[in-house]
């Protein structure tokens, strides 16, 4: 028999829902990950888009965010479909919230299309992302999105 003891299923959710996006987050940042690095990074990812599902204050923008950041890891390890795939995933929560959350789901389908060699896709893209940034009333959101479009930028 097992031992009695106070479990909180939904604390346990908003812990590891922000837990895994932000050690995925870090790790995608390191100079010098390594191929368990890697590994790691997408576990932790798809687990905090998990989590996320199972919170009861998800919403399409948390969906939206942890699509794009599972897009990004797919993107810097080279696997063009799946950071289509969840570029797209991106968009589709990301619409109806705000050009800062289509914007990033546009920057997003941009690098995957740059991952799969694809300039003029990848220029489409990037040029939806570009107008979309400039409708982003947040001077903080603006700059963040600026930022990652200016580094697919030639």
């Amino acid at each position: 028999m097992s031992p009695e003891f106070a479990f909180n299923p939904e604390a346990a959710h908003a812990y590891f829902s922000t837990y895994c996006f932000n050690t995925a987050w870090e790790l995608i940042e390191k100079a010098d990950r390594t191929s368990a690095d890697d590994e790691a990074m997408v576990r932790l990812a798809h687990t905090s888009i998990w989590h996320w599902t199972q919170r009861p204050d998800c919403t399409p923008r948390h969906l939206s965010v942890g699509y794009w950041q599972l897009s990004r890891i797919y993107s810097l390890l080279g696997e063009a479909e799946n950071a289509r795939r969840y570029a797209r995933l991106a968009l589709e929560a990301g619409e109806g919230q705000g050009p800062f959350f289509v914007g990033y789901a546009y920057e997003a389908l941009a690098r995957a299309e740059q991952v799969a060699g694809n300039e003029a896709q990848k220029g489409h893209y990037l040029e939806q992302a570009l107008r979309l940034a400039d409708e982003v009333p947040d001077p903080e959101e603006k700059k963040l999105l600026a930022a990652d479009l200016e580094s697919l930028q030639p």
